[in-house]
């Protein structure tokens, strides 16, 4: 697909765009929801979270054989990925800067009296950053001048957060604040990461990814919760893995 007006960066541009408009349209559509209908939308948007998660990672670990049997793969990777990831994340604590950051956009944004901001931002922010295609479609916006992976993410973020923000608030929102940084830098970094980024470590990536946006689909239905953002040195160490 030929672009006439490219520049790198485009596709995260595009994406960033797409998040906030989705989630403008959600927060004036939830104005006009009761709050049973925004909790049947959280429980809706949390089972898809998970069912998601869990059908990525499956169709990672498991295959069939030429004889009709299955072959599992994957264990070891994922405990090493996420014990080692989880130990990192936890000493770093990037869960706390995460909600720190939460609470200065709140306060900036003038939204001090919404207690659901945080957790909002927190959620959807994680939800739309975790996966292959923010890290591989920012990679491709940069060297080889195509944002059609980050296009088509595009339009399921904007999707994913017209509904959060429908349920959980307007925080959901300024988490096209965090995909603007995250995809941004690794576009700005791409010609580093492209090396790494073999089929091995893609496959590993997707793998633990999955497992993450599982986590996220268990807060968004259970008070319990995981620190998902603690987690997200797994996918570093994913990528290394074997």
């Amino acid at each position: 697909m030929n672009f006439d007006f490219y520049f790198p960066g485009i596709g995260t541009l595009i994406n960033v765009a797409a998040i906030f408009f989705g989630g403008v349209f959600g927060l004036f559509g939830g104005k006009f929801l009761t709050e049973k209908i925004r909790q049947t939308l959280q429980i809706s948007c949390a089972v898809t979270v998970i069912f998601l998660g869990l059908s990525g990672t499956l169709s990672k670990m498991f295959s069939i054989k030429p004889d009709g049997t299955i072959k599992t793969d994957g264990e070891i990777l994922l405990i090493v990925s996420l014990i080692v990831g989880g130990l990192i994340g936890e000493i770093i604590d990037i869960d706390k800067k995460f909600e720190n950051f939460g609470e200065w956009l709140k306060k900036k944004s003038g939204n001090d009296g919404d207690k659901k901001f945080v957790d909002a931002f927190v959620t959807a922010s994680l939800t739309v950053c975790i996966g292959a295609m923010a890290i591989i479609g920012a990679i491709n916006d940069r060297l080889f001048h195509d944002p059609t992976i980050l296009i088509a993410k595009s339009a399921l973020d904007a999707v994913i957060i017209l509904v959060m923000t429908s349920s959980l608030g307007k925080g959901s929102i300024f988490s096209c604040i965090s995909v603007g940084i995250f995809q941004g830098a690794i576009t700005l970094f791409a010609g580093f990461i492209e090396p790494f980024m073999t089929e091995i470590a893609l496959k590993n990536l997707s793998c633990v990814g999955n497992v993450l946006i599982f986590c996220i689909g268990i807060n968004l239905m259970f008070e319990n919760k995981i620190r998902a953002a603690n987690l997200l040195p797994a996918l570093v160490v994913a990528c290394l893995f074997g």
